[in-house]
């Protein structure tokens, strides 16, 4: 199908994947922050740098398979990506308790600024994929007018 190669075609399954993480990354630190004070609550996060190797071997296989030009995005499942699916773009984030935080009296294992930093990083991530996404889909829309 004409859609199915434009769409699964260049940067355009990494730049989703990107995006995809760092929306529910986001999701998973806005439940950190307001559970900031609950009793008991451990933070709970997901290692970017896993997700980044995961992201960087499917896009090696996918440059050995088909040159990188075209083809879906062949993530694996690992300890916190669930993948739906041999091939599948679709995934969930299995978040783990973060470790090494101070256990304040209540239990909670809060780090303000690591959060804030976390929320920081993500959102820049989310905005650059974002921004790169929206560019590419332009063109696609500036040269599918230019046709019609």
């Amino acid at each position: 199908m004409f859609i199915d190669d434009v769409t699964s075609s260049g940067a355009m399954p990494v730049l989703e994947a990107s995006l995809r993480f760092a929306s529910q990354r986001l999701r998973l630190i806005a439940g950190n922050i307001a559970n900031i004070s609950t009793p008991d609550y451990r933070q709970r996060d997901v290692s970017v740098s896993g997700f980044r190797s995961e992201l960087a071997r499917a896009i090696d296989a996918r440059r050995s398979a088909s040159g990188g030009e075209r083809g879906e995005l062949g993530l694996r499942s690992t300890r916190e990506l669930r993948v739906y699916g041999p091939g599948s773009s679709s995934f969930d984030l299995t978040p783990r308790t973060t470790s090494g935080n101070v256990l304040f009296h209540d239990r909670n294992n809060r780090d303000t600024e690591g959060l804030m930093q976390d929320l920081v990083e993500t959102t820049q991530a989310y905005r650059a994929a974002a921004e790169l996404l929206r560019g590419r889909l332009e063109s696609i829309r500036s040269a599918i007018a230019q046709r019609a």
